[in-house]
């Protein structure tokens, strides 16, 4: 949410609201940076493909899925360009997950209206 949205219900300024935010975010990327944003060792694979194989998946990570968000506070001027087949702003996100529902992949954006398909094409995730 936008800081200025919070004023009237936490009577507070936005400049504070905002200050807040920056504050919890850095506590956030401070305490669990480490542990849950990095990329996968070497290790975490091994660890969910042997999960994956004794469920029955051999060769599994996790579940890749896209998911079309209404975007409700879409600039005027962007409007278009993310208008998907719903004709309203939609935003795309890309994101991998494994059975512990640690999340290893998010991909945002992608204007224009695009399927699943399309956009695993544009997507980082198979580059390495």
């Amino acid at each position: 949410m936008a800081a200025d949205s919070w004023d009237k219900y936490l009577w507070m300024s936005e400049r504070t609201c905002g200050h807040a935010m920056v504050r919890f975010a850095t506590a956030m990327v401070e305490v669990f940076g480490s542990q849950y944003l990095r990329e996968p060792t070497m290790a975490d694979t091994e660890r969910l493909l042997a999960i994956s194989k004794a469920r029955g998946w051999p060769g599994l990570l996790g579940s890749l899925d896209c998911m079309h968000w209404k975007w409700k506070n879409c600039l005027k001027a962007l409007q278009g360009q993310y208008q998907g087949h719903v004709k309203k702003p939609t935003i795309i996100l890309e994101a991998v997950a494994s059975q512990d529902l640690l999340i290893w992949h998010t991909f945002f954006g992608m204007p224009e209206s695009h399927n699943d398909i399309n956009v695993l094409q544009r997507s980082p995730l198979f580059v390495n």
